[in-house]
C-alpha cells in the first residue's frame, strides 16, 4: 500500500471506531473505553501486518496464523449466535452497553458454559493471528498492547455484570475461565 494509504486507513477506522464507541468514551469506568484502545491497538496491528498476509503461507508462523484466527472466527459466531438469545432490552438504560450487550438472562450454554468472554476471546485470537502473520517487535507491542486492553474490558464488564446480576453472575464466574477454556 501506499505511503498515504495506510494512515488514511487509519484515521478513517479510528473515526468509525471512535462513532462506534462514543458512549463508551466519556466514562472511563465503562468497560468499552479500554475496548475502544484494543480496537485501536488491532486496526494498527493489521494495517502493518496487512502486506504479509499471504507471504510464506505455509511457513510455521503462518499455519499458526491462520489456526488462530480460524478459532477466532469459531469464537465469535458461536458468542454472537448465543448472546442473542440472552434477551436484549432497552430497559438495561447504561448508554455505554451496545445493543447486543443489554442481555437480561445471563448466558450460560454452548461457549458460555467454559468462559464468559468469547468475544472478547475471539479479539484476542484476532489478534495474535494478525501478529503471527509478521513477526516484529512493534506487532508484539501492538499485540501486547491489544491483550492488557482486553483484559481490562473484560475485568470492568465483569464487574457491571455482578453489579446487575449480583450473586448469579458470582457463581458462574466459578464455574469458567475468562478466555480460554479450562485455562484461563
Amino acid at each position: 500500500m501506499g505511503g498515504f494509504v495506510k494512515p488514511a486507513i487509519f484515521v478513517i477506522g479510528s473515526t468509525f471506531i471512535a462513532w462506534f464507541s462514543r458512549a463508551s468514551l466519556r466514562d472511563i469506568r465503562s468497560h468499552g473505553f479500554y475496548r475502544f484502545f484494543a480496537w485501536e491497538a488491532m486496526l494498527a496491528l493489521v494495517l502493518i501486518n496487512i502486506e504479509y498476509w499471504f507471504v510464506e503461507p505455509f511457513s510455521p508462523h503462518q499455519i499458526i496464523a491462520w489456526v488462530l484466527l480460524l478459532v477466532s472466527l469459531l469464537m465469535v459466531i458461536a458468542g454472537f449466535s448465543l448472546l442473542r438469545k440472552g434477551i436484549s432490552d432497552e430497559s438495561r438504560g447504561d448508554p455505554a452497553l451496545l445493543d447486543w450487550e443489554k442481555t437480561t438472562e445471563l448466558v450460560t450454554t454452548g461457549v458460555y458454559r467454559y468462559i464468559r468472554h468469547p468475544l472478547y476471546s475471539s479479539l484476542l485470537f484476532l489478534t495474535w493471528g494478525v501478529f503471527f502473520k509478521y513477526l516484529s517487535w512493534v506487532g508484539l507491542t501492538l499485540a501486547a498492547l491489544a491483550t492488557l486492553f482486553l483484559y481490562m474490558t473484560a475485568r470492568i464488564e465483569e464487574a457491571e455484570n455482578i453489579e446487575y446480576w449480583e450473586a448469579e453472575y458470582q457463581s458462574y464466574m466459578k464455574t469458567t475461565k475468562m478466555f480460554v477454556p479450562f485455562m484461563f
